[in-house]
């Protein structure tokens, strides 16, 4: 069981740990699938990307207007796709506010843009005229990796942290006394009794996903492979049963109704699940393994389909040597 606590003291953990772990799991992958069978899925470009050192990792969509945001993890510079375009613009240059990466986005109901920096904290945007307008910064020296955020009906934000068993929450009270200015950011569940004991360095939760309500969290150990329900009106952990497979390397997740997308980044894989009605089992319905994908990190569902972003990261960026194939673009998926 998890209750909401102050912060602990966390392991001094190093990034580049992840980052050779990441390698090794991409030199164990068997030979992928094609993007498309006779009757399956299919992968295509959605749009492009400009820059070549982008390696994309996180993406939102404005429900609203169907534009489409995404983050770069090198420099933290985010782009927007406008709906219907074949290509992204810069939104926000390398360095605004001195955020030097970018990991989860994501759009709120009232069209605000949050963007996570994996080492500070959590920026607060207005895209209409691109302004600040608020930031919940990680204490100097937690050794954290804040990772990825989920917006929950009544717009409280939860962020997972990679290198500790910890999620963070924002509320909609605490946004709005930040406007203008900056607050910290503390953990307020702690999955530590949960979760698998992992290796020194090793990353554990990333993707995050909350049912409709907002009453369950779903965040995904990437490390373990396992799903985990978070009920966050009493705090109450429970591994979720999962049925045909497993989610290790699981990364960004969807949940629309009971349906359960994710994505695994070091296997080039996508899979879909049928979560139980109270989210205690997941039944793999489908999986997508393609060097089509290129490492996807994340995804999300918009009118019918799935729009996956390629980070390359091995290719030249996080997890490897190379030269990645520009320009960079998110996919499409369709059939899964």
């Amino acid at each position: 069981m998890s209750t909401p606590l102050a912060s602990r003291t966390s392991r001094s953990l190093h990034r580049r740990t992840f980052l050779a772990a990441g390698a090794a799991a991409l030199a164990a992958v068997a030979a992928p699938s094609p993007a498309r069978a006779a009757t399956g899925p299919r992968v295509t470009t959605a749009f492009t990307l400009p820059g070549d050192r982008v390696y994309p990792e996180g993406i939102a969509l404005d429900r609203r207007t169907g534009d489409v945001y995404v983050g770069s993890f090198t420099t933290g510079e985010i782009y927007r796709a406008a709906s219907g375009r074949r290509s992204a613009e810069v939104f926000l240059p390398a360095g605004t506010d001195g955020r030097t990466t970018a990991n989860g986005l994501k759009v709120d109901r009232a069209g605000r843009l949050w963007v996570i920096d994996h080492t500070t904290g959590i920026d607060v945007y207005d895209p209409r005229d691109r302004s600040l307008l608020a930031r919940f910064g990680l204490p100097d020296g937690s050794g954290g990796f804040l990772n990825d955020l989920v917006i929950t009906a009544d717009g409280t934000v939860y962020a997972t942290d990679s290198l500790r068993p910890l999620i963070y929450r924002v509320t909609p009270a605490e946004t709005a006394r930040a406007r203008g200015g900056r607050l910290p950011l503390t953990p307020y569940f702690d999955l530590s009794d949960s979760l698998p004991p992992l290796p020194s360095g090793a990353y554990a939760l990333n993707g995050i996903a909350a049912d409709a309500s907002g009453r369950f969290l779903f965040p995904v150990d990437m490390a373990g492979g396992g799903l985990y329900r978070v009920d966050t009106a009493t705090g109450a952990v429970r591994r979720v049963t999962l049925h045909g497979g497993d989610l290790t390397h699981g990364d960004g997740l969807e949940l629309r109704g009971g349906t359960l997308w994710a994505a695994h980044n070091a296997t080039h894989t996508l899979t879909r699940w049928r979560l139980s009605p109270h989210g205690t089992t997941a039944r793999l319905e489908r999986r997508l393994t393609t060097p089509a994908l290129q490492i996807p990190t994340t995804l999300v569902r918009d009118r019918g389909h799935l729009l996956v972003v390629r980070s390359q990261f091995d290719k030249g960026g996080p997890m490897g040597e190379g030269v990645p194939e520009t320009p960079f673009t998110v996919a499409r998926v369709t059939g899964i």
